[in-house]
């Protein structure tokens, strides 16, 4: 996915320079309910392997720095044919509102990535927060804009804990 700049601060109105062009992965993973059975010792030695192998890469992975906040919730979404029919100005005029919705939930941060021909999905974006109620405040009240009307999908949202590498591990069991 290619993450850029939107130009607007976390507050909305106050403009930021331009992010250069950033290749962003959300990366989830599934643990067979099967792997939690294996004897304690068989699990010690797998996940030691899984982050032997992230530490790997990680000095390619970690250009993006991962926010401070306690929850990150992915949310996924495709736009309608008929977003894309309408003229850039109608376009800018609905993300306005968007913004402006989104300046009064200041405890969540916004990153918006873009995701074409990647994914099933066109754009991904990632809130950051410590206050859940406000994402879910957020999008509630954004699901009632102009612009809402020409989302086609925006599931699955996908709900993360911030974690070290460690911590991800041993909550596996």
């Amino acid at each position: 996915m290619v993450r850029r700049g939107t130009g607007h601060g976390p507050a909305g109105g106050e403009k930021t320079p331009e992010l250069p062009r950033q290749y962003v992965n959300f990366a989830f993973y599934r643990v067979d309910p099967a792997w939690r059975r294996l004897p304690q010792r068989e699990r010690e030695v797998g996940k030691k392997e899984f982050k032997g192998v992230v530490e790997e890469y990680a000095p390619e992975m970690l250009i993006l720095p991962p926010g401070k906040s306690k929850y990150l919730f992915v949310y996924p979404f495709v736009k309608t044919r008929d977003w894309y029919r309408m003229t850039q100005a109608a376009r800018q005029g609905m993300m306005d509102e968007h913004i402006e919705v989104g300046t009064k939930y200041r405890s969540v941060k916004l990153n918006t990535t873009y995701s074409f021909g990647l994914d099933d999905q066109e754009f991904v974006v990632a809130f950051e927060t410590d206050k859940p109620g406000d994402f879910l405040d957020l999008v509630m009240e954004m699901r009632g804009t102009e612009a809402s009307r020409f989302t086609l999908r925006d599931t699955p949202t996908f709900t993360c804990l911030a974690r070290s590498l460690d911590e991800a591990l041993d909550s596996l069991g």
